[in-house]
């Protein structure tokens, strides 16, 4: 009977080329996700500042039907907003909601922790005339708005 040795094959493994054919190829994958990534994050922040200035410019809309301020004042009071408004039996607080991370009121190019609600256009504060701004420093659009005959938008308050 005859026997048959097995010669040992080549060591099993890939070559050089594959190798770098397969490092290349993750190469330009990372090359392409990176910025999507990035691109992603400054989306996040945007919507973050869109979410805030909404809460507040509908927080203050709703000011107007229920009172006549003559000044509107918004805090950030830790971590959360607070609306102070004068009326003709003094002034009054109301808490709007939390603050979402890194977004300041607008005021400055890092923000500020008060900001006085302002009319849109020359004349006086009233409830077809506000504007309310916050920044995210971080966001692909830093500055957001919402005004009472506008809604939200891109921009601010004070141009």
């Amino acid at each position: 009977m005859r026997q048959h040795h097995h010669r040992p094959d080549k060591e099993a493994g890939f070559s050089l080329v594959e190798l770098l054919v397969v490092i290349i190829i993750i190469g330009i994958l990372a090359a392409i996700a990176i910025p999507l990534f990035l691109n992603q994050r400054q989306k996040a922040y945007d919507t973050a500042a869109k979410s805030d200035v909404s809460t507040l410019g509908k927080e203050i809309a709703t000011l107007w039907v229920d009172n006549s301020p003559t000044s509107i004042t918004v805090t950030i009071d830790g971590t959360s907003y607070q609306l102070d408004f004068v009326v003709d039996t003094g002034t009054k607080t109301l808490d709007v909601g939390p603050v979402s991370n890194g977004v300041k009121l607008e005021g400055s190019d890092t923000g500020v922790s008060t900001f006085t609600v302002v009319p849109e256009a020359a004349g006086p504060l009233d409830r077809m005339s506000w504007c309310v701004g916050v920044i995210h420093p971080r966001g692909q659009e830093k500055n957001w708005k919402y005004t009472a005959s506008g809604g939200l938008s891109a921009g601010t308050c004070t141009a």
